[in-house]
């Protein structure tokens, strides 16, 4: 697939080009859980439908991989994600408190997450 550019490629710098190939990453990630999903959902096969679905779930997974450099490589998003994620008001509530210049209400704390056992490592049945 060739690259969609906007203006002059010589033009661009390297941080530009850098942040429209995470993007276009991301936005193939997102296209790939879309049908991924939608081909579970059309599919009259137990054990496929599974696979199909764990496939979108790398997918999803791909996609984070990507918003997290995103927030680490570009402040413009780093900001909006500490304003829009994990936050638990209505969206556009949060939005007008931004544009006024106010925090919006903090985010309930994460759930406690479980210890996990790290002495412990199994392969599964040999055969």
């Amino acid at each position: 697939m060739a690259e969609e550019w906007h203006a002059p490629y010589d033009r661009l710098s390297r941080e530009t080009i850098t942040r429209h190939q995470a993007l276009r990453s991301l936005m193939e990630e997102l296209e790939a859980i879309d049908w991924y999903r939608q081909r579970a959902d059309d599919c009259a096969d137990p054990a496929l439908k599974d696979v199909l679905l764990h496939n979108m779930r790398e997918e999803i997974e791909h996609a984070m991989m990507v918003l997290e450099w995103l927030r680490r490589n570009d402040g413009d998003f780093a900001e909006r994600m500490d304003v829009y994620l994990y936050s638990s008001a209505p969206i556009l509530e949060i939005e007008r408190a931004a544009e006024a210049g106010n925090r919006p209400p903090a985010p309930p704390a994460p759930p406690a997450r479980p210890e996990r056992a790290t002495s412990r490592f199994t392969v599964g049945p040999l055969r």
